[in-house]
Formats: C-alpha cells, structure tokens, sequence
C-alpha cells in the first residue's frame, strides 16, 4: 500500500513548477499603493479635517466624532476606488496572531435599492465578542462585549477587497485586551521621559519615537510533505524524526544561493509587502536547510509591529499559491538551527536626531551617552522581566541552546565601548572636575564616532547586544509578536530616564554645572549596570556560573519566569508608567499559562496517536517481514541458522524494546495529563505538565527515531527530515 509519505513525494514530482511571473515596475512606482497613508489623507480629505487628524497623531490626542465622520467618508472613498467592498478592525489578541471581522460597506433600503456607507462611528469602534478571544478571566461568557477602535497612528490598508483599520481591542470595562493597547501607552511614555532629557541637550526636540526593525526567520516546507506530516500541521514541530545525515554542518546554505521556487515565493510575497507600504530591504539564506530571514528598512515601533504581523499573514496566504507552507514555529525541527525574530530597537528624535548613534560633537556624544548607558542600565534592572516577555511554550525549544540567544540576559557593548566606559567610570569622580579634566574628557567623547567607524563588532551570543546605532534584542521568538519585548524594554528605559533627570535635577539644584551632572549620574549608572555587561560566550558554562556569582537570573523553566510579571517591581513599573495594570498584568500572566498549558497538551496527545496509529503498527509490520524470514532461514538452513540470522533476531529484540517503551511512555503520559487536568489553579496545572508531562515527548521522540533507523525506508508512514529539510 502507498503510504501517505510517498504520496506526498508523487504530488512533488508531477507538480508544475514554472516560474511564476512578476511586475517588472520599479517598487518606488507602487510602494504604499495599498494605505491609505498621509499623502491619500491629504488628498481625500478636507485641509482642515487633515490637519486635525495629522496634529491628534503627532501629539497623541483623541479625534473629534465629527472629524471621524469625514474622515471615514475620504477612507472609504478612496477605498472603493480600489475595489474594496468591505470594511474591518483589525486587531492584535493576546493569541500572537490577528483577527478580523468584515462587514460591507453595501446596505439595503427600505422599500427597496442600496447603497454603499460608512459612518465615523462604524471607523472608530466596533464591538467584537471579547470572550472567545485569550482573556484570562477578564470576562466571562456571558460578559461577551468588547471594544476594538481604530489607532490613527497606524495607516489603514486594503487586502482582499477589505479595508483594514489597524485597531486596539479592549474589554467592556477597559482592560486590554491586545498588544497594541499596551504598546501604544508605553511609547507614549517613553516619548515624554525621552523628551524631558533631550531638553538638556537640545531645546527643539519635541518628540522621541521608539523605532524597530525587525529580522524575521522562517522555514519553509513543500506543502505535500507538510500534508503528510500530523504532527507539523498540529503543531507548527516535528515530534519525531531523525536528523539527515547532512542538514547545516557545512555551513553550505546561509547566505547561499537563493533556490528559484523559494525566489519566486519571495518575490510574490514581497510586492504584496510593497503595496501595503512594508519597507523590504533584506533576503536571504539563514543556516539550517529550508531557512530564509526577510527584514525591512526601520520605522516608528508600533506601525513597524503592525507591518510584521501583516507580513506573516501575507506570506502564509502567497505560500499557498506556491504549494508551499511557512513555518514561524522557533524550533520546527530538532538538530538544526531554530528561529528567532531579532528586535532591533532605538529612538529618533522629530530633529532627525537617532539618540543611540554617535555625534559628531561632544554635546551630541554625551547625549549618546545618556541613552546609551541609561538603556543598559534598564537591562541591568529589568533583564529577567525582559527575558520573561518573551518566553514561550515554542520559544523555550531555542532558549539556551547553542545556537541562540542564552537564556541570561547581558548586554553586548563591544571591547571599544567597554573600553570607554571603564574609562568614564575610572576618569570622573563625585567631586569637581577642574577645567583641563573637563575638556580632555569632552575630547575623548568627542572621539566616539571615529573609534565605532570601524569596530561596531557583533556579538551572536548576547541577548541583548549594541551594534553601532542600536540595541538588538535577539530572544524574541520567530511566531511571537514583537509588541510583548517592545512594551517592557519600553517601560524600562522610560522609568531609567525618569530616574536619570531626576538625579541630575538633584545635583543642578546643589549648583552642580549641567554638564559635570550628567556625566556624574552617567558615572553612577556605569557603576550599578556593570555586572550586565558581558563580552563573552553567552553560551559557555563558565558564563552561566559568573552570571550567577554577578547575581543576573535566567530562565531555566517557562512557567516560573511568567512569574515575572507579577513581581511587585514589575507591576509597580508598568502601573507606574500607565502601561498595564494589576488586573492586566494577572490577565497576561493566565493567559501565557494556558497557552502554555494547551499547546504542551496538543503536543502530548499527537505524539500519542502518531506513535499508536503510525509508527508501532510500521515497526511490528516490519518486525513480522524479519520474523518470516528468519523462520525461512531456519527452514533453508538449519544447522547454520544462528550465525546466518543473528542480525535479524537482534533487530527484531531491538524493535520489541522500542515498541515496549514506546507503548509504555506513552500511557504514562496519558495517566500523567488525567492527574493535572483534574487541577483547578491554572499555575499550577502549568507547572505539572512542565514537570510532569512535558518530558515524555523527548523520552517517545527517542525510542521513535531510533525505530526510523531500523524499519524499512519504504515502509515508513511520515516524510523524514532528508526529505522535509529540501525544496524540490
């Protein structure tokens, strides 16, 4: 009988490859086609009416319903036009994905005919069921009413024939419900405790936006061989499958050439991207077979965490089209590199001013400086809260490993900036500097630029690493949302630089000069941030033990750093700073339990019907082949029969004991999920799969790929890795 995986090989081979076709225009003439952007504002809007909506997104302000009215008249004329026959909100649930619900823009008249409407108050709110979305508690069902309404700050766009409104989602008493709610109150703060410090340094600055670029990584995997795979398709992961004797150890595919059907992909992929106003820049091969990265140009973080979610979305749907499946899952198969989702965070100044890139000055240097220290020791103070934002269920397969960022946060500065920060710290003192001190360490500072030209080295082990312009937080899991890293490094920094003025406040009152103040409490926090820093291997056992002597804490359980967020450090942070409250904070933290919980579950119970369905019903078919044949033997050749059928009754003995542990870890397993289901406290369930259930899928992935070893290769129900891990 054919099996479903030579099935899947027979659909690879008679399947059309041809190249696809693609628009030879230049990108610069369709770019942002798709959004309705300030330049479409500005023509279908009344000057007043865009004045109004482009001050209320430069100052952060609520719209007047009135204004909303008119701009949802030009928003829909100018959807129309491009053939868009509904509208959405669409929004960010506590899910990682996004979700939409699309209404028509068409409606009937009484008495009979139509027409097309939309009102400014179907543009700035709906009401979606807020209780079928993760919510940890915050409603129940029959408290279903929630509010999604629309964030002008992001430009809406055209997908499908759908207007999308980009949209924060928030429960019928307030509490969000999103990432986008938080993330938007968080560069908010961050703007005005940026600001207040710029003002030290230049008077025009009025505005300070977080900015992100992000690298995403991804694998990709013919769709017919995706199809026979269950535990993929469930998933996101292998469960089972041993690792092809070549995968990445020749270093042959990062940076490779790109093969012709992933290029085609990627090219159908990106000019939908470019349309919708998502600024590619970057393409390539990442390490591990069937592994690629995309990364756009830098823009304003939450637009910028808008467009990688779209961008995920888009990629899935033009896979498709390519009988191809995107995996974002951070470890979809074992033994090779996993994926990550770099955030490369900074701030920029409405002056065009990047404040973690060096001047040209020393003014402009000690401005840098004071970011540059300030968000170190933001990392320094918060490093477990920000290795928690991103820890996950799928992300913990890649945590730790050799192979990405350790689960220790420190910070990456590189030899020439360690340099000069040791420097700073040895050279200046609490007391009063004499003027010939002043200027050689103005002089020194001012050297900055020409020091970093050509040592802005990189550091792949560090969590948390500068590279010249940036900090680049490289935890982040490849499925994950980038909001959750974003809204804690923003809170951080924000709270650092609260700090920071008040301080050099203190000192100025004292008749301390502005700038001997600032390089004082810079000094300080060199000092108190420095068990942080960490040129290293991040990956080395020697590090793991000098992080624990420099007391820096890790992530070596999931379920225990989601406690992070219930630290009284970490809710007075965010309540602090007006990001998330106690009762959001409880929310998060049920919510990432469950999600945990549920896909640890799923995991448990394919693995299960994989190994009773597919793989122990092949090993003993394959058993009973080598039984009948060694019977043969005896039958052919008595007297030699030991000797002739010696391996096989050894592979037969070797197959037994796979399928007994097999079939016994796996009942184990099951009994193991009864007991903890049957436990109400979510955190506590959590914790008993972790410890309890969790293990078994390594302790059946094991004896599983060892019976991929033995039985027959045309007997074998699932695609393997040689197969998976290579585009046809």
């Amino acid at each position: 009988m054919t099996t479903l995986r030579f099935k899947a090989l027979d659909e690879i081979s008679r399947r059309n490859l041809s190249a696809a076709t693609h628009n030879d225009q230049k990108i610069s003439s369709y770019f942002g086609s798709d959004v309705f952007d300030r330049e479409q504002m500005r023509q279908y809007l009344p000057k007043d009416v865009f004045e109004s909506v482009n001050t209320a997104i430069e100052e952060n302000r609520r719209i007047d319903r009135k204004v909303a009215n008119q701009v949802a008249l030009g928003m829909k004329c100018w959807a129309m036009e491009r053939g868009a026959t509904h509208y959405t909100h669409w929004f960010q649930p506590l899910n990682d994905s996004t979700a939409e619900k699309h209404d028509a823009f068409f409606e009937p008249l009484w008495g009979g005919g139509s027409f097309e409407t939309f009102r400014g108050d179907l543009l700035v709110q709906q009401e979606p069921d807020a209780s079928s979305f993760p919510n940890g508690g915050l409603r129940n069902t029959f408290e279903a009413r929630g509010y999604s309404a629309w964030d002008p700050s992001s430009p809406a766009f055209i997908i499908d024939q759908t207007l999308c409104i980009p949209s924060i989602f928030v429960a019928y008493t307030g509490e969000a419900l999103d990432f986008k709610t938080p993330l938007l109150k968080s560069l908010a703060a961050l703007d005005k405790a940026a600001v207040d410090v710029c003002q030290y340094f230049d008077k025009d600055v009025t505005k300070v936006v977080a900015t992100l670029g992000w690298e995403q990584e991804y694998f990709l995997v013919d769709e017919a061989l995706y199809n026979a795979r269950p535990d993929l398709m469930q998933t996101g992961r292998t469960l089972m499958g041993h690792t092809a004797a070549k995968d990445q150890q020749l270093d042959d595919h990062y940076w490779g050439a790109i093969p012709e059907r992933v290029s085609n992909f990627m090219k159908d992929f990106e000019e939908q991207a470019y349309r919708l106003g998502i600024p590619l820049k970057t393409r390539h091969n990442e390490v591990a077979p069937n592994q690629f990265e995309c990364a756009p140009m830098f823009e304003e973080a939450n637009i910028a965490v808008d467009h990688n979610t779209l961008l995920m979305t888009i990629m899935r749907k033009v896979a498709s089209k390519h009988k191809l499946k995107v995996l974002f899952h951070e470890k979809p198969f074992m033994g090779v590199n996993g994926s990550g989702k770099h955030c490369n965070w900074s701030l920029a100044t409405n002056t065009g001013v990047n404040l973690l890139a060096p001047g040209k000055t020393p003014k402009t240097n000690i401005q840098f400086l004071a970011f540059f220290v300030n968000t170190m020791k933001a990392a320094h103070d918060y490093g477990t809260l920000m290795m928690a934002s991103i820890a996950s269920e799928t992300n913990s397969h890649r945590l730790g490993g050799h192979e990405a960022p350790p689960a220790i946060l420190s910070v990456f500065t590189g030899s020439t900036m360690d340099a000069i920060l040791n420097s700073i710290e040895q050279r200046i003192s609490d007391k009063k500097l004499s003027p010939d001190e002043k200027t050689e360490i103005k002089l020194d500072i001012g050297k900055i630029p020409e020091i970093l030209l050509d040592n802005t080295d990189r550091n792949r082990t560090s969590p948390f690493a500068f590279t010249g312009n940036r900090f680049e937080f490289r935890a982040t899991g490849s499925s994950s949302n980038c909001a959750p890293p974003l809204i804690i490094i923003n809170a951080a920094v924000t709270e650092q630089l609260t700090r920071f003025k008040a301080e050099v406040d203190a000192l100025i009152e004292k008749n301390v000069k502005k700038d001997e103040a600032i390089l004082q409490v810079i000094r300080k926090y060199i000092k108190e941030s420095k068990n942080v820093r960490f040129e290293g291997n991040g990956y080395s056992d020697e590090w793991l033990r000098e992080a624990a002597s420099r007391g820096l804490k890790g992530i070596n359980n999931v379920p225990m750093a989601f406690r992070e967020y219930l630290t009284p450090e970490s809710v007075a942070l965010l309540e602090r700073h007006g990001v998330l409250n106690r009762t959001e904070l409880q929310a998060r933290y049920e919510v990432k339990n469950e999600t945990y919980l549920k896909k640890v579950q799923i995991e448990s119970r394919v693995i299960g019907d994989l190994a009773a369905n597919h793989i122990i019903p092949t090993a003993i078919k394959y058993q009973n082949i080598l039984i009948e044949n060694v019977k043969g033997i005896k039958d052919i050749f008595p007297q030699d029969f030991e000797d002739m059928a010696a391996e096989e009754i050894k592979t037969i003995r070797k197959i037994a004991e796979h399928v007994k542990y097999i079939r016994a870890h796996t009942a184990e397993m099951t009994e193991a999920r009864k007991k903890w289901n049957n436990v109400e406290n979510i955190a506590e369930r959590t914790m008993g799969y972790e410890s309890e259930v969790r293990p078994y899928l390594d302790d059946i992935r094991y004896h599983i790929d060892k019976l991929e070893l033995i039985v027959d290769d045309q007997l074998w129900p699932l695609p393997k890795y040689r197969e998976l891990m290579t585009i046809y």
